[in-house]
């Protein structure tokens, strides 16, 4: 496929320093859904989604290092997508900027998630207030309704409507019309991600969450992602996550990481080989600022979170 072949080519011609690909591919789908069930509701819609993703593999002209890494674009629209040019580029520039990558230290210092990894710890606050940890009472959070989860700036909360984004729906995997509704504002714990299910279980009424969130914002703050590391000063950026190093009931918090290390405000050097380890709870209250350079490639809508500091074991 030409898609494919433009992305790819565009990677390996980037840098010398690009010795093979690692995977280009291109995925298209079209359906229409439907759902019924004993309750009489009966209905669907159309759907669709295109991905196009490119990974790379990097060596130093000594030989000396060797790392992989990857872009990729997935939209509703076939229009939508980046250009395959920008994959492949993107895709080569992130492999060359890992070359070279070290260990540091065991130190504290703040630690800076890009987009993709702010993700996944939104992805965690998801978790720890769906209806099937509550009611196990296998989540930190139990029983943290109206509670101060995260600074007084965060509010995050969930759109299903928003045309052509990733996780809009009319309805639930359990018929229930879906809702904007606040997750949190201010701060403060506004509501659970419960289906029918756990909703019954825990006395409460369903919120439209069989299947899980559907478009869930973090509200954005203004600076983008320069201004942030110039804002951390010294510090970790955190790139790729390794392991599933997270226990939901008591919150701990461990996981390898890839990244860059950061001092006087600019990029030091790639960085590999660490952890970083805390507690969710006080992960969630020590946020520092959101970027406004927002990830929309998903069903979390999420920018660069800075993060207050946490232990980065390393040497």
């Amino acid at each position: 496929m030409a898609i494919v072949h433009a992305c790819e080519q565009h990677a390996l011609t980037y840098d010398p320093r690009i010795k093979n690909a690692d995977g280009t591919t291109f995925y298209g789908n079209v359906h229409y859904g439907a759902y019924g069930n004993s309750h009489g509701f009966l209905a669907g819609f159309p759907s669709s989604r295109y991905t196009l993703s490119c990974a790379v593999i990097g060596q130093n002209e000594d030989g000396s290092s060797m790392q992989r890494d990857a872009d990729h674009t997935t939209a509703r629209d076939l229009q939508d997508l980046h250009a395959a040019d920008k994959v492949g580029i993107e895709a080569a520039k992130r492999t060359i900027a890992r070359l070279g990558a070290r260990k540091i230290k065991t130190t504290k210092a703040p630690v800076l998630l890009v987009p993709e990894m702010a993700r996944g710890l939104i992805s965690s606050f998801v978790s720890a207030i769906s209806g099937g940890n509550l009611y196990r009472k296998t989540s930190f959070l139990l029983d943290a309704l109206q509670q101060q989860v995260f600074p007084q700036f965060m509010h995050i909360y969930e759109d299903p409507h928003i045309l052509k984004a990733l996780g809009s729906t009319a309805f639930d995997n359990d018929g229930v019309a879906t809702k904007r509704r606040d997750l949190i504002q201010a701060g403060v714990l506004q509501g659970y991600v419960l289906g029918s299910y756990s909703a019954r279980k825990l006395g409460m009424q369903t919120t439209g969450n069989a299947g899980g969130v559907h478009n869930l914002i973090v509200q954005p703050g203004k600076c983008d992602f320069n201004a942030l590391v110039t804002k951390m000063d010294r510090g970790l950026i955190v790139t790729e996550m390794l392991g599933h190093g997270i226990n939901m009931t008591t919150g701990d918090y461990s996981r390898g990481i890839c990244g860059f290390w950061v001092q006087d405000g600019q990029i030091q050097h790639p960085v590999e080989e660490v952890t970083i380890a805390g507690n969710l709870k006080d992960i969630f209250a020590n946020i520092v600022d959101v970027g406004n350079d927002v990830d929309y490639r998903g069903n979390i809508r999420v920018g660069s979170l800075l993060l207050d500091t946490m232990m980065i074991a390393g040497e």
